[in-house]
């Protein structure tokens, strides 16, 4: 972030401020319990957190009300605006096939035809097209979109099946993964998303799966020599069960076997399904195997549909994601009863995830208010709420991608497949406060490309006057340059 000096000045002013917000960085609010604090708490984890007047909207229409539309996004009508703008962003409607044959620069040129420099180089600069409209469907999408719960779902699963889109070919993929093995799915059944990720290039590249092969098979020769169990231990590990899901290496082992030959086309294969995923027979076991406890005759394709419905069923799925889901929206440290009465539902729902999230929605854990504000915003939460409740339109989007990813989570570029944590032990340190502070210096002092003027007390009113005392008492006596700063830079802000 490159701060005029009279900016640094704010900043440095304001971070000695907040020294004395800060000693514990514990944030309160002045009456928990009161209809203000649980709307805001519903914005603040069902959304990004609130635009101006989103409160009075909740209060007006009731906070079931509004939990039951966000459960049903297809409800919801998206501005005209922002549709337009996704129209033109003409990448997020390809599939992969059609991205890797417009924009790979291997393609580029005929079989045996030397490789242009100058060529390749248009081409690379092309190719980067796709990351760049990528990052701003989902940054137009979680700032301006209605549909906030489905946004914070597409975080939420994207997160939980991470793609690096800097690995060679993911970086002509993840637009078309989140935009069509994630987000489709992200409120319905967990089945389905676990399915639609496993057989997307972008996994099937990132975690190897594409030179997965039985070693004595007649397909098994070049970068194609045996098993690779990459995936499967992921699988297993990240995506279902969990560590401690009760799996062993044989289970990994069977697991790889059975997804071999799961990958997608050889460029100009003819063809080929447009999804890009490619089943190629002559690379699979087709021996039987026992996978978990059960056994799955050798059969082919319908191998692998038969370990994903084991895995998505499996009562360690459920505890697993119930888990997560529990430690996204309500603590780090989720209660227990809540996570089990999640399992419960995942199991009875048959994986459901809006029946999961409304489960959840309604529980006595989610509105504990000892559960308020207690949660510390990841970066993307941080600058996503920071530019909703100042009601910026962004108008440069590699700004606040840049922003973004100099608080540490640049978009589609974490490198190993765990995805970015949403813990405060994660995200909390010094060095971070400090960026924040200077990101929320300059969007209150230059009110940010596409920002609006906005008096200290419409943004109070837009954040439920959710401050504490203390915090209040430190932006009333301070430089009034420096209060809309210091709003978005106290500690009830920087939590949700």
């Amino acid at each position: 972030m490159n701060l005029k000096p009279k900016y640094w000045v704010l900043s440095i002013s304001l971070g000695l401020v907040l020294c004395l917000v800060l000693p514990h960085y514990k944030a309160s609010t002045n009456s928990p319990d009161s209809d203000d604090a649980k709307i805001l708490h519903v914005l603040n984890r069902i959304a990004f957190g609130p635009r101006p007047r989103d409160m009075e909207t909740v209060k007006a229409i009731g906070v079931e009300a509004y939990i039951q539309s966000q459960l049903t996004p297809a409800s919801i009508p998206e501005p005209q605006t922002l549709t337009q703008e996704l129209i033109s962003l003409q990448t997020l409607q390809l599939n992969p096939v059609q991205l890797r044959t417009g924009y790979d620069p291997q393609m580029q040129r005929q079989p045996g035809q030397k490789p242009d420099p100058e060529a390749q180089k248009t081409a690379r600069k092309r190719a980067r097209t796709i990351v760049q409209q990528a990052i701003e469907g989902r940054l137009a999408r979680a700032v301006a979109s209605p549909r906030q719960l489905q946004e914070v779902m597409v975080d939420f699963w994207y997160n939980h099946f991470n793609v690096f889109a800097g690995k060679g070919l993911d970086r002509l993929w993840v637009g078309s993964y989140e935009e069509q093995a994630i987000r489709p799915y992200a409120l319905g059944k967990f089945r389905d998303i676990l399915g639609a990720t496993a057989k997307h290039p972008a996994m099937l590249f990132y975690l190897d799966n594409w030179q997965n092969t039985a070693p004595n098979s007649s397909g098994a020769r070049g970068r194609f020599k045996g098993l690779n169990e990459n995936y499967a231990r992921e699988l297993m590990e990240l995506h279902t069960l969990g560590v401690d899901g009760g799996y062993t290496q044989q289970d990994v082992i069977a697991l790889a076997r059975i997804l071999t030959g799961w990958g997608f086309p050889r460029p100009r294969q003819p063809n080929v399904d447009s999804s890009g995923f490619y089943f190629d027979p002559s690379r699979h076991d087709f021996s039987d195997k026992v996978f978990l406890g059960q056994t799955i005759k050798g059969s082919g394709i319908t191998e692998g549909e038969q370990a994903l419905d084991i895995l998505a069923r499996h009562p360690a799925t459920a505890h697993h994601i119930s888990y997560q889901l529990a430690q996204y929206f309500v603590a780090d440290n989720p209660p227990q009863s809540l996570v089990n009465n999640l399992a419960k539902r995942f199991l009875d729902t048959d994986g459901d995830i809006r029946a999961v999230l409304d489960t959840l929605f309604h529980s006595p854990e989610f509105f504990n208010s000892n559960y308020y504000n207690t949660k510390f915003k990841t970066p993307y939460q941080y600058v996503i709420s920071a530019l909703r409740a100042t009601d910026t339109q962004i108008k440069d989007y590699r700004r606040v991608y840049g922003i973004v990813a100099q608080l540490g989570m640049p978009l589609y570029g974490y490198l190993t497949p765990d995805g970015y944590k949403n813990t405060q032990e994660a995200w909390l340190n010094p060095d971070a406060l400090l960026r924040r502070i200077s990101f929320v210096t300059i969007l209150a002092a230059d009110r940010f490309p596409g920002g609006k003027p906005m008096a200290i007390q419409q943004l109070d009113q837009t954040l439920g006057n959710n401050l504490s005392a203390k915090t209040k008492s430190v932006v009333e006596s301070s430089p009034s340059q420096l209060r809309a700063a210091l709003i978005l830079g106290s500690p009830e802000f920087m939590k949700h």
